[in-house]
């Protein structure tokens, strides 16, 4: 029987060939517009599968796909899926955890040089003509080597930032997590910390938490509170874990000194946010996994397990095993 996949998101020509070679293949290639909505509206009732990223699949779309088998997400994170909905009717999800820690954690630490140096700033300054004398006071930044790395979040992307820190800059590193992890903490002389006490000793709080119910809305006003005049916050986990009203608030005040962000909110950003007339903030546009050699290595882990699933094979990376009955 040949099996039916809906594709939304573009592949290299080796992996739609190695795809086409296994399933009949639909390519919506303009998911989020109005018209490509439209078609993969049409296309579900025939999808054995689903593969693709960026587009929110709730229980009112996936109600059209009757013999759906599949789901897999090019991406770390799954907060666009209703998991409890799928697992219910037995559908597997699955991500593509591994192979975008490196390239993410990368960028953690890109915003904290950018942040800490006013690298964006002055680089500006420099371009625009601006740059008259030796630059005095007024535009010194912050040093990152030997300052205490606060990391939020010790999952894989976690562990990477930690490396980079007490390796590469002899940064004490001191997290905070669901519990202690005695590997973590004896690999990088890492100090477990209640997020309180974290928020309060750390000159770099970095947020790599997954978005969840838990930790929507995790930083706000209490916590921006807790935090130093000095310290620099980096966001590299999603852009609702941290109410951003209280992100401008806090850096407009002076709370904090400076913002990397590679996730907001809203996405794309609104050109008018607050947060992109300040100086004291880098934004970037959720780039953390984007590298040709990164998104090429999550498709092929997302054709993976796809084809794994459509072969009646447990996926490598499945998120919902309570649905997997084989």
């Amino acid at each position: 029987m040949t099996h039916h996949v809906v594709l939304y998101k573009k592949l290299s020509g080796p992996l739609m060939q190695r795809l086409q070679a296994q399933a009949e293949v639909t390519l919506i290639d303009d998911p989020k517009s109005s018209n490509g909505l439209a078609r993969l509206r049409d296309a579900l009732p025939h999808a054995d599968a689903l593969l693709g990223a960026s587009v929110k699949l709730d229980a009112e779309l996936l109600d059209l796909a009757p013999k759906l088998k599949a789901v897999s997400s090019v991406s770390v994170g799954v907060d666009n899926y209703d998991i409890e909905y799928l697992t219910r009717r037995g559908i597997l999800l699955t991500n593509t955890p591994d192979v975008l820690t490196e390239t993410t954690a990368d960028t953690g630490f890109a915003l904290i040089m950018a942040t800490a140096r006013r690298v964006v700033e002055l680089a500006n300054m420099v371009r625009d003509g601006q740059w008259k004398q030796n630059i005095g006071p007024q535009h010194f930044g912050s040093d990152v080597h030997g300052k205490t790395l606060g990391i939020i979040g010790m999952g894989r992307i976690g562990e990477a930032v930690a490396q980079r820190g007490h390796f590469g800059f002899g940064m004490p590193v001191i997290y905070h997590s669901h519990s202690p992890k005695p590997a973590v903490e004896a690999r990088f002389d890492a100090r477990y910390r209640s997020l309180e006490d974290l928020l309060r000793e750390a000159d770099f709080v970095c947020l790599t938490v997954p978005l969840t119910a838990e930790t929507e809305g995790l930083i706000g006003a209490e916590q921006f509170a807790q935090m130093r005049p000095e310290t620099i916050f980096i966001n590299i986990a999603r852009g609702k874990v941290v109410d951003e009203q209280a992100l401008i608030a806090a850096l407009q005040n002076g709370q904090i000194r400076a913002a990397g962000l590679d996730v907001f909110e809203q996405e794309p950003v609104n050109p008018d946010s607050p947060l992109l007339q300040m100086d004291n903030v880098v934004a970037t546009p959720h780039m953390g996994s984007a590298t040709h050699e990164t998104r090429e290595a999550m498709a092929r882990c997302a054709v993976d397990n796809l084809l794994a699933a459509l072969a009646g094979e447990r996926p490598k990376d499945l998120v919902n095993p309570a649905a997997w009955n084989g």
